[in-house]
């Protein structure tokens, strides 16, 4: 994937936010890009940094730690989309501006440890990822459980609860995954009412259902294949 080839794939997505903003009366600058940069190198992170790009999602903790010199320097943003375990939290605490995928407490008070070991200024931000389908292969905590962890998470002093993620199950069909994007969406709205705090971030929607994501209410989509190409193998 060239630097040119970056731009043009972003700016093609850019028009699709855009219209998919529109069709839900919404402005596109209500949407933020997440890049997502697993397995890509920095030098695919900097091209896209280049082209506009300001935040990137990465996967595992480790993998992040081997590329983070090579990016060194970039005013962007960092977060964590996939599953953290327990005996990585401090780590990711360090490594990440944002938690995207908290699905258990244990680990949230972990990253609230880690900030307070660390004298780190200032709250980590945190989203809860949601299991909206009983697939065995997905993390995220199950709904009947989601209040309770976020009432949890918002007793954390270094820690700032802003919204909900998730991860429907791939349906060839965009407009199928609709459903999951709604139920995330009144989730939010549920617990926000219910906690009486004000959680803003959806994030829900990658490179083939995004659009849809954006008319149910994302705040965020998370979008790699559609800007960075075919993943490489590992």
């Amino acid at each position: 994937m060239t630097p040119t080839s970056v731009r043009q794939n972003l700016r093609r997505i850019q028009e699709r936010i855009a219209g998919a903003a529109a069709r839900a009366g919404r402005g596109a600058e209500e949407v933020t890009l997440i890049a997502v940069s697993k397995t890509h190198p920095a030098s695919a992170i900097r091209e896209a940094y280049e082209a506009g790009i300001r935040h990137f999602g990465e996967n595992r903790v480790q993998e992040w730690e081997g590329k983070r010199a090579e990016t060194d320097g970039l005013a962007a943003t960092w977060h964590l989309i996939g599953h953290l375990q327990s005996n990585k939290a401090a780590r990711a605490a360090r490594l990440f501006h944002s938690i995207d995928s908290i699905d258990d407490f244990a680990v949230a008070q972990r990253l609230d440890r880690a900030r307070a070991e660390d004298s780190v200024a200032g709250k980590l931000r945190v989203v809860i990822e949601v299991r909206v389908a009983p697939e065995e292969t997905k993390s995220g905590v199950e709904i009947n459980e989601l209040l309770g962890l976020a009432e949890k998470i918002t007793g954390l002093p270094r820690l700032e609860l802003v919204g909900l993620m998730c991860i429907p199950p791939f349906l060839e069909k965009a407009e199928q995954v609709r459903p999951y994007f709604r139920r995330l969406r009144e989730l939010r709205e549920d617990i926000a009412k219910k906690l009486g705090v004000a959680l803003p971030v959806l994030s829900m929607g990658m490179s083939h259902d995004f659009e849809v994501a954006i008319e149910e209410g994302a705040t965020e989509v998370r979008v790699g294949t559609a800007i960075f190409g075919t993943r490489e193998a590992k």
